[in-house]
């Protein structure tokens, strides 16, 4: 039980670090365009409540490697396209990572961030592809 919650949480704080450096990489390309600024934000406390449950747990958090390791997207359509695909991959993530693990706080943190991605995120990014489609 122990490792699969750990495991979850690794791969959860990973996906949050890579959105967190992908949305900041399109933000310094092409500006502060909504709603990659206030994502980006949203993405940081994804990692700090994620990160939060490993330090009650006791588990060490992988470090962030996806800083400066993101490729701008061609245009800001193609950002809020991928942005799309990455928030229901990220959805789907949550589903898979939901039925391993347990621990209450984990689950409970793992649900809030699901919702977010969403009923926040993705309709966000949904409504930047069709401003950027016109």
């Amino acid at each position: 039980m122990k490792d699969k919650t750990l495991n979850a949480l690794n791969e959860a704080l990973e996906d949050e670090y890579k959105a967190r450096a992908t949305y900041r990489k399109v933000i310094e390309t092409f500006g502060e365009i909504r709603p990659f600024v206030n994502i980006v934000e949203a993405e940081d406390r994804h990692a700090q409540a994620l990160l939060r449950q490993f330090e009650r747990l006791g588990f060490e958090p992988p470090e962030d490697r996806w800083d400066g390791q993101i490729k701008a997207p061609a245009s800001i359509k193609d950002a809020c396209a991928e942005a799309i695909d990455a928030e229901i991959e990220n959805a789907e993530m949550y589903d898979r990572l939901l039925k391993e693990v347990e621990d209450p706080s984990v689950r409970n943190v793992l649900l809030n961030l699901q919702d977010a991605s969403q009923n926040r995120h993705l309709p966000a990014f949904r409504r930047c592809l069709g401003r950027y489609s016109e």
